[in-house]
């Protein structure tokens, strides 16, 4: 079995950043992060998270994981 068997993780990192109308800069500095690292989570290329990453962007962003995670179910046609 590979991985999109079981589903996938949507980060919605990008959409609550613009729903606060915050840069990529600003919240690097608000959750202490480097932008680099912080990228990856804002355009999707993450391979895996980190619960210490997704904890100081909760913090910064003042929004809960559900708010930055969605579980999507495999397309079992």
């Amino acid at each position: 079995m590979n991985d999109s068997e079981f589903g996938t993780v949507k980060l919605h990192l990008k959409e609550v950043m613009e729903e606060r109308n915050l840069s990529l800069s600003k919240l690097s500095y608000r959750a202490e992060m480097q932008r680099t690292q912080l990228k990856h989570y804002y355009d999707g290329s993450i391979q895996r998270l980190d619960i210490a990453v997704l904890s100081r962007l909760c913090y910064a962003l003042n929004c809960t994981l559900n708010d930055l995670l969605e579980y999507i179910p495999p397309n079992n046609d």
